[in-house]
Parts: structure tokens; C-alpha cells; sequence
């Protein structure tokens, strides 16, 4: 069913500005009764999906591969679910973390236990700092140093010169904090490693810059990665195992950031963390603006897989809507799994949570 709800604060990064939620909420039921869920959210400039493209595949082909064939077991489904049709990654994997949470379920056990990893593993996420004016995100900066966070992810990239009065003014407004900085592809190589350059200069810590330059050009992020010290994550770059291989072969980036909505599901998921800990690098398990399903589901990813050892999950923390409760507990940075089967939220009928 569609999903909407209010963001506390507009959320805005080098390509877009969202101040509504957008998503869909999914229901998959087993035959045995056992109900898994899932989410996607609306993401024109990621995903290229709406509200609308996600019902349609959802109720469409992902539906047929669900029901029109013979049970093929977890990863014969999933696989179903990846093949159902071309692209709507969102939407595939709204449909694959419902399928993994009614499979953990039927097991009695977390997800992130079903998958390998230990749900009591604490994690730690970073908050955002939306792109905005020097002072605006210097607000911004202490409000979340204030709610216990840490780390702090800063949107910059339209401006290279903005962008360095931007992090002086954050910077100086907290000062005992850790910084990762993500250009969502907003520089050229040039401006990449001037800013980058920049920051290393004047002290500023930093532990990584993600995204500087075009998704699509590996050539340039190779050369960035090779120009700094710091080190340098693909995101964007990162749509499936086969991408993330691609990554690594031209040591084009020193971290790779995995998304569900992306790359399609778990399983897709998980293939990209192998792919990263044979080659010796770590993962961050990330999230766009999505519903807080999908942030629960992300979460049992990181806990479940050595390679992923950076958190940034904080997208449902900005969408201001009560109702959606259940899942994880965040006590300041640290993301508490829920100790129940599956990812840990109460089953709806017609759309209403029991």
C-alpha cells in the first residue's frame, strides 16, 4: 500500500531535496500463514522509481514470480523475485526483505541471525547534515552532537569553495566530532581533489568522502582515490556485485557502500560483501530516504556480514511519523536490533498494525 509521511526537517543533497516521504509498505504471507514485510521508498534520482512503479511491479511481475511458480525454497525465490523484470530495484527489494523476514520468522530467529551474523551486535550510525547555508548546517551539527551523535555525514557538493566554508563552519561549531563527507557526484576530479586536498590541509578529520565525482566514472574516482589521503567510498558507483567488482579491479574507490534499494535485495547484498572482503576492503551499509522497514532490514545486513563495518542509517530518524514504530531502538548513535523473528515489526491487516 502506498506510504506517506512528513520529514521533521527537508532533507537536501547536491541532486534533490525531499520534504515528504514517498514509499510503499509490503505484505508478503506464506503459505503457512507467516507474514514477512518490506518498504520501498519513491526516488526519482536514484532509483528512478515513483510510488506508482513500485505498486505496478509489486502487484505485477513480482506477484506472478511469487505465486505462478513452484516453491523453490529462499534463494530460488529471491532469484524469482531478481528475474520478474528489468531494473525497479526498489520495488524488488521491498518484495526480497519481505521474503527474508517471513523466512526468519518461520525460523524463530532474527534475520540477522538467519543470515549468519549475531542480532545483539550493537551498531553505530552517523547523522546527517542536510547541504545548506554555513550557518544553517553548523546548526544542524550541534542539534545531533546534542541527541549523542558522533559522526556526522555532511551533504556537500555544488560548490567547492561553498563547500569548504560549509565544513569550517560545522567544523567550528563541533569540534570533537568525526566527519564523512558525501558530494552525491556534485565535483569534477579537478574540484575533487582541490576540496579534498583542502580539507587534509587544514586538519579537519575525516574518514572517508563518499561519491565525489559521476557514478559512471570510474576513471575519475580511480583518480581521485590515488590523489588524497583519505579514503574514498563508491556509492552511486555501487548497483550490484557486478559493479562493485568492477570497483575493486580498478581500485577506483577504497570503501564501497551498499544499498538494498539499488542493488535489489539480500541476496545481491550480501554478494557485493563477499566481493568486498575477498579484495580486503570494507563496506558502510547505507539507506536512501526510505520507510523504517527498510532501515531495520538494512541494519540485520550489517550485523550479519564481516565486511560491513560502517553504519549510516539514520534516513527514518527525519520522517516524522509515530505510527511506524517497531524494530530496532536508537540510544543516541547506537542502533539496538529487536530481539523478535524476522526484522522485528508486528504483522498489519488491511493496513492497520495489530
Amino acid at each position: 500500500r502506498p506510504y506517506s509521511a512528513p520529514l521533521a526537517r527537508p532533507f537536501i543533497t547536491a541532486r534533490r531535496r525531499v520534504d515528504t516521504m514517498l514509499g510503499v509498505l509490503v505484505e508478503l504471507e506464506l503459505a503457512d500463514g507467516t507474514v514477512g514485510h518490506g518498504s520501498a521508498g519513491q526516488s526519482f534520482g536514484v532509483t528512478g522509481e515513483s510510488v506508482e512503479s513500485v505498486l505496478a511491479v509489486l502487484n505485477g511481475p513480482v506477484k506472478q514470480a511469487l505465486t505462478d511458480r513452484p516453491a523453490a525454497g529462499l534463494r530460488g525465490t529471491a532469484a524469482a523475485v531478481a528475474d520478474s523484470c528489468v531494473g525497479n530495484f526498489a520495488a524488488k527489494a521491498a518484495a526480497d526483505v519481505a521474503l527474508h523476514d517471513a523466512w526468519a520468522r518461520t525460523l524463530g530467529v532474527p534475520l540477522a541471525e538467519a543470515l549468519g551474523g549475531d542480532a545483539t551486535t550493537v551498531l553505530r550510525t552517523d547523522m546527517t547534515v542536510s547541504l545548506d547555508t554555513p550557518q544553517r548546517m553548523a546548526d544542524a551539527a550541534v542539534e545531533a552532537v546534542g541527541d549523542g551523535f558522533d559522526v556526522l555525514k555532511i551533504k556537500l557538493g555544488n560548490d567547492w569553495r561553498a563547500d569548504l566554508d560549509r565544513l569550517r563552519a560545522v567544523r567550528d561549531a563541533a569540534p570533537d566530532v568525526r566527519f564523512r563527507l558525501d558530494a552525491n557526484q556534485g565535483w569534477d576530479v579537478k574540484a575533487a581533489i582541490r576540496v579534498i586536498r583542502a580539507i587534509e590541509d587544514a586538519g579537519i578529520p575525516l574518514e572517508l568522502v563518499e561519491q565525489p565525482v559521476g557514478k559512471h566514472d570510474l576513471a575519475g574516482m580511480a583518480a581521485v582515490t590515488a590523489a588524497v589521503d583519505v579514503p574514498v567510498m563508491a556509492d552511486e558507483s555501487v548497483s550490484s556485485s557486478r559493479s562493485a567488482l568492477e570497483i575493486v579491479e580498478r581500485r577506483a574507490a577504497d570503501l564501497l557502500n551498499i544499498k538494498l534499494a539499488k542493488c535489489g535485495g539480500i541476496e545481491e547484498a550480501l554478494a557485493i560483501a563477499d566481493i568486498a572482503r575477498a579484495a580486503g576492503i570494507e563496506c558502510m551499509v547505507g539507506a536512501k530516504m526510505v520507510p523504517r522497514i527498510s532501515i531495520e532490514a538494512a541494519a540485520h545486513l550489517a550485523a550479519a556480514h564481516s565486511a560491513i563495518t560502517l553504519v549510516d542509517l539514520d534516513s527514518a530518524e527525519w520522517i516524522d511519523d509515530p505510527d511506524l514504530g517497531g524494530g530496532y531502538a536508537l540510544r543516541g548513535s547506537e542502533m539496538h536490533l529487536h530481539p523478535g523473528p524476522g526484522i522485528g515489526f508486528a504483522p498489519w491487516v488491511t493496513g492497520e498494525r495489530k
